[in-house]
């Protein structure tokens, strides 16, 4: 026969544990910053600040060689002059931004002639994922993938 004291401290153990498990899985490592190597620099930043609506900031190196734009509250994008050539990228690989709303962004795009579509790119209207977010992507001077989206977490 197992003791009400016994059962209390297990459950008063598993319930610590689990509770020190969360607190590790919400510390855990947090973005910080998206660096990417670029061709030419002049041309990226301008994609990222006219086109993606990007902020930029200041940046330490001061060298004309790194831009810095704001991606988020905590997050930033910084671009590095030097890439030999842009290349081709798969589309599995892109990183993604969420807008407040999907369908003013896709009209800033069209506004600016900049290409966009869903996954196989071959229309523009937004695709809709398994959880009910509407997506487009395109990408920018170096052929990197981007998603955006209308997530509202």
């Amino acid at each position: 026969m197992i003791k009400k004291t016994t059962v209390f401290t297990f459950l008063f153990l598993f319930t610590l544990t689990g509770m020190a498990f969360n607190a590790l899985a919400q510390d855990g490592p947090q973005a910080d910053h998206i660096a990417l190597y670029v061709k030419d620099l002049k041309t990226s930043a301008d994609f990222y600040e006219n086109v993606m609506l990007l902020k930029v900031i200041p940046e330490p190196f001061h060298d004309g060689k790194h831009v810095w734009l704001r991606t988020g509250a905590h997050t930033q994008l910084h671009l590095i002059q030097g890439a030999a050539e842009v290349t081709q990228h798969d589309i599995n690989s892109h990183f993604a931004y969420t807008v407040p709303n999907l369908l003013e962004f896709t009209k800033h795009l069209d506004e600016l002639h900049v290409k966009y579509g869903n996954w196989k790119q071959d229309s523009k209207t937004p695709q809709l994922r398994p959880d009910g977010v509407k997506q487009v992507y395109l990408q920018d001077p170096d052929n990197i993938w981007i998603e955006v989206n209308d997530d509202k977490f």
